[in-house]
């Protein structure tokens, strides 16, 4: 039997949910105002429920039974079905969504909880669900009321699946680079020609349809990102009536099979072999990746939640086992007749744990506090403080996709190491975790991009508001800490932060070009993301008060950890920054 505190630790959740992040004070808002702690604690409890039960059981046939293309179309075995169908009835894939489309109403900080609880049990077998919620999401937000009716509201019950298809064989990650192509109909419609890769959920059998949103080139657009559009190409056509039609022309011509996340499906899809896919314009011509921005910011804090619920079921699984092995003895026990310690009695095991805890608790932290911004950005008193939320978030955002991808995929690592042998073992959970995680660093713009999105725009936006929202938040917790070792780690942030803040200007009014400006944003995004999880660490350290239980205890000596032993890492960072280094620019290819 699966236990869920094998997957994520409730009493965090508790933890962060209730005696930091107050979602109780939620419930006095319209939109939430028929929820209470009782009913988030009760949804938080059935998704734990199903993770253990459904989910989690079926991990490992995911990773050995991946699905395979045979004739045409995709086999993959019943177990996965089976946990998404519970979750469709359960009501959770429209959990946030507004009540007149059938959605739950619950805020997205505690969606958040959710929905790390399935990516611990089961990234892959989740990723099918969490791609149709986005789906979803963007058609509520951009879609005509038709549209919705068609396409979202199946998406709700579970019965339609939703994908994103952007990058292409040629292309990747540069989207400017599309060839796919809509041609537009006398009646109103778009016949769709072109290919897409890596398109995760792209083609399975799990529902009745597959909810394709395409990017494509509508002809005599302008060349670059400003000409692409949007548009629904569904896998099978829907009549007035919502029941299907033919086959549309989109055709599956393979899979694509990953080191890790293996029970996605990642296909490669063919549009308009037989004469063009039918594809339904979603908003306006040519405005499409603004469109898809929507389903994009919200898959990248999605992937930080992934990222960090991989690290923390790994750091769970490795305290675990640190606990039950016995090997060695404490330096200086020569008696071999002495009993042999626990791992965890080891000075440097206790060293990988503690590094494991303070990454999987601040990125758990992190990306929590990024569903609790959505809420204020949506549902706040005042527009001035919707605004400032959704700046916040806009700033945050990157490094809540890059910093769990890399330092929870860092915290897999040292479960390995924890492990010893039997950690690179396919007995043992953490081997297929740390694959599975391999791929966060990657999914939804690699670490690069979100370096040169964080520093080249979002840190530079609205004249710089982006940074100073950031900083305003960061110096209001300063302020807070005042007293006792609160007010030393305060000091330690201080001057991070203003380090942080005097080189980005630096870098931003150096008389040189954008290219060595840029060179080394991922550095940049790696100092500003330990920053802003030193601050999360902060935050948890004030929010632990006087309690003097384990739990609240181990909280500060991680909190000491991140900024005796990572904190300081920024420094040399930046430094570098402040240097606008250009080693790796001044390297010509033939001298590697």
């Amino acid at each position: 039997m699966i236990r869920p505190s094998s997957l994520l630790s409730r009493r965090d959740l508790d933890f962060l949910l209730h005696d930091w992040l107050d979602v109780e004070s939620l419930t006095k808002r319209e939109r939430f105002a028929d929820h209470s702690g009782e009913t988030f604690g009760a949804v938080i409890d059935l998704c734990a429920d199903i993770a253990a039960k459904r989910l989690a059981p079926h991990n490992k046939r995911n990773d050995t039974e991946e699905p395979q293309f045979v004739d045409g179309r995709v086999r993959m075995h019943a177990e996965v079905k089976e946990a998404l169908d519970v979750i469709a009835a359960a009501g959770l894939v429209g959990a946030g969504m507004d009540a007149d489309v059938g959605g739950l109403q619950l805020p997205q900080v505690v969606q958040t909880a959710c929905h790390a609880w399935f990516q611990a049990a089961n990234t892959s077998s989740w990723a099918y669900t969490f791609l149709t919620i986005a789906s979803a999401n963007l058609l509520l937000a951009h879609g005509t009321p038709e549209q919705i009716d068609t396409y979202v509201r199946p998406m709700i019950d579970g019965r339609f699946h939703g994908t994103m298809c952007l990058s292409e064989p040629q292309a990747g990650s540069s989207l400017a680079d599309i060839t796919t192509r809509a041609e537009p109909q006398a009646d109103g419609t778009y016949r769709v020609f072109g290919s897409k890769m890596w398109i995760s959920a792209g083609d399975h059998q799990l529902g009745e349809n597959i909810v394709h949103l395409v990017l494509a080139r509508i002809p005599g657009g302008p060349a670059d990102v400003k000409g692409i559009s949007l548009l629904i190409v569904p896998k099978f056509l829907v009549n007035a009536d919502g029941s299907l039609d033919a086959r549309n022309d989109v055709v599956l011509a393979g899979l694509n099979h990953k080191m890790g996340f293996r029970g996605t499906t990642n296909a490669l899809l063919n549009f308009g072999e037989g004469g063009g896919a039918v594809g339904y314009l979603v908003g306006e011509p040519n405005r499409g990746l603004g469109y898809m921005f929507h389903m994009m910011n919200e898959a990248r804090v999605g992937v930080g939640i992934g990222a960090t619920a991989l690290g923390y079921t790994g750091y769970l699984k490795a305290l675990g086992y640190a606990r039950t092995r016995t090997q060695g003895r404490p330096p200086g026990a020569k008696n071999p007749e002495l009993p042999q310690s626990p791992l965890i009695e080891h000075a440097d095991v206790r060293r990988m744990l503690l590094a494991q805890k303070s990454y999987a608790e601040g990125a758990l932290a992190l990306v929590l506090y990024c569903g609790k911004l959505i809420d204020e950005e949506h549902t706040a008193a005042t527009a001035d403080d919707r605004a400032a939320a959704a700046m916040l978030l806009e700033v945050l955002t990157p490094i809540a996709k890059s910093w769990p991808s890399q330092w929870c995929l860092a915290a897999n690592d040292l479960a390995i190491q924890v492990h010893g042998g039997y950690g690179y073992t396919r007995e043992y959970d953490v081997e297929q975790h740390y694959r599975d995680n391999r791929l966060n660093p990657i999914h939804e713009g690699t670490h690069g991009i979100q370096g040169i999105d964080l520093l080249g725009r979002k840190v530079t936006m609205a004249g710089g508001a982006g940074l100073t929202a950031l900083e305003r938040t960061l110096r209001a917790t300063i302020a807070r800490a005042t007293e006792g070792e609160a007010a030393e780690l305060a000091t330690a942030l201080d001057a991070a932060l203003t380090r942080l803040v005097e080189v980005t200007a630096t870098i931003q009014a150096a008389d040189t070009d954008q290219v060595t400006r840029l060179a080394n944003a991922s550095v940049y995004l790696e100092a500003a993301g330990h920053t802003v999880v030193a601050w999360i660490w902060l935050e948890q350290f004030l929010a632990t008060g006087s309690g003097d239980d384990a739990f609240r205890r181990g909280k500060r000596q991680a909190a000491r950890y991140f900024f005796r032993y990572e904190l300081p890492r920024t420094g040399p960072q930046l430094d570098l920054l402040a240097r606008l280094d250009r080693t790796t620019l001044d390297i010509d290819d033939s001298e590697f």
